[in-house]
């Protein structure tokens, strides 16, 4: 893309997109790249077409190369949380993040255990991650759906699922690794 754009094939947002298209169409084509990689190909290229300039390519490309270089690890909370959230929807879950008129109260989203979804809230993601993205607050989440199978996914990105004491029987926290009570209490002070 850099090259492209040296090159003054690329000036604008939308010459990246129709660069980043055409180039992800010939790669796929011509099966540049390992098998693992075709479901990611196919996916940039169905957003690139589909939403144009607000399909945020480069973004995309960026997250999948970071999310794939073997060090999902080094990354900070936030983004690995993403990169597991991702991993869910990829296998059939449902994520939504709620407004607090949904969460609770005469409007709240009325869930069903039958379908496999991961519901955050609005405020508690908001608020949930400092500038660096790392973890300030544990997530509320209401999950429905097989919790071996997520507990599986959001491991191996570094986070794991703990119960809330509650008596919402869907209400679960969200916690990277290293994540302790001691840990926000000392970023407080």
């Amino acid at each position: 893309m850099n090259t492209a754009r040296l090159d003054g094939q690329v000036n604008s947002p939308a010459q990246d997109n129709l660069f980043l298209t055409r180039w992800l169409a010939t790669a796929e084509k011509q099966r540049r790249f390992p098998k693992e990689l075709a479901s990611d190909i196919s996916w940039l290229l169905r957003e690139g077409r589909e939403k144009g300039l607000r399909a945020d390519l480069p973004g995309k490309l960026d997250y999948l190369w970071r999310a794939g270089n073997g060090n999902l690890k080094a990354q900070n909370d936030l983004f690995r949380l993403q990169h597991a959230l991702h991993a869910v929807k990829l296998t059939g879950w449902i994520y939504v993040v709620l407004a607090d008129s949904e969460w609770s109260g005469r409007r709240q989203l009325r869930l069903s255990p039958a379908v496999s979804g991961i519901y955050l809230n609005r405020n508690g993601l908001g608020s949930g991650f400092d500038e660096h993205g790392q973890q300030r607050i544990a997530l509320p989440a209401r999950i429905t759906g097989e919790l071996p199978a997520l507990d599986a996914l959001l491991n191996r990105s570094g986070w794991r699922r703990v119960k809330a004491e509650s008596e919402d029987p869907l209400l679960h926290h969200l916690m990277a690794e290293g994540y302790s009570v001691a840990r926000t209490t000392l970023q407080l002070l």
